[in-house]
């Protein structure tokens, strides 16, 4: 969803920044294409690179709370004492808990990563998570490309239309976004679409601007 968004925003600020430079549709297209692999790998890369780093965070901190329990049981049963006693347990119900946990080594060292260590015990694919990640930025970022691609279409025209793919990728995303994260559908979409007009309009003002500072029409 956030490789989406940012193939989308980053994509058609490409787009929004040459036509205000005044390219031409074939020097868009090229700029716009050239942009959204070179992003999509480096994004898919660095996905790869932050899931993998995470993976591997946890994985050490499995081994370092494996040893402890094998070396100072009682000191780990302790902190297992501890932890849901800050939760508001005590008494026998306190000891059950603690007794059912650390009857369980696998059970034991994960209530550990998760309470003392904060960590989230999903594990996700590197490969897997820079790949989808690279899909969903081309996927997105391409469409607001295509008008370009469209023969018999003057060079405002593909803009316009371009935008308006543009606008409606951002409210959707949004909108999903929102969906995920439980929050507001319409104001989600909104947001996104804001940020989104907002690159490109950022990047269309720089593109004009270089324009009238250099002077003349790029092609």
């Amino acid at each position: 969803m956030l490789g989406a968004i940012d193939g989308c925003i980053t994509t058609f600020a490409i787009v929004s920044g040459a036509f205000g430079a005044g390219f031409s549709p074939l020097v868009i297209l090229v700029m716009g294409f050239a942009n959204l692999l070179a992003d999509g790998f480096s994004m898919a890369v660095s996905n790869y690179e932050a899931v993998d780093a995470q993976r591997k965070h946890l994985e050490a901190a499995r081994r370092t709370e494996e040893r402890h329990i094998k070396l100072v049981p009682e000191g780990e049963r302790e902190e297992v004492r501890q932890i849901f006693a800050s939760k508001g347990f005590s008494g026998a119900t306190l000891e059950k808990i603690v007794t059912t946990i650390t009857a369980n080594r696998k059970l034991w060292v994960e209530t550990m990563l998760a309470e003392e260590y904060g960590l989230s015990l999903e594990r996700f694919s590197p490969v897997t998570s820079a790949l989808v990640t690279f899909a969903a930025f081309v996927a997105a970022g391409t469409l607001p490309l295509l008008p370009f691609v469209l023969p018999g279409l003057a060079l405002p025209t593909q803009f316009v239309a371009s935008g308006i793919l543009a606008g409606l990728i951002f409210f959707a995303i949004g909108m999903l976004k929102g969906l995920v994260y439980s929050q507001q559908l319409l104001r989600s979409g909104v947001t996104t679409f804001l940020m989104g007009s907002a690159a490109a309009a950022l990047a269309f003002l720089v593109g004009y601007l270089l324009r009238l500072l250099f002077g003349g029409e790029i092609s």
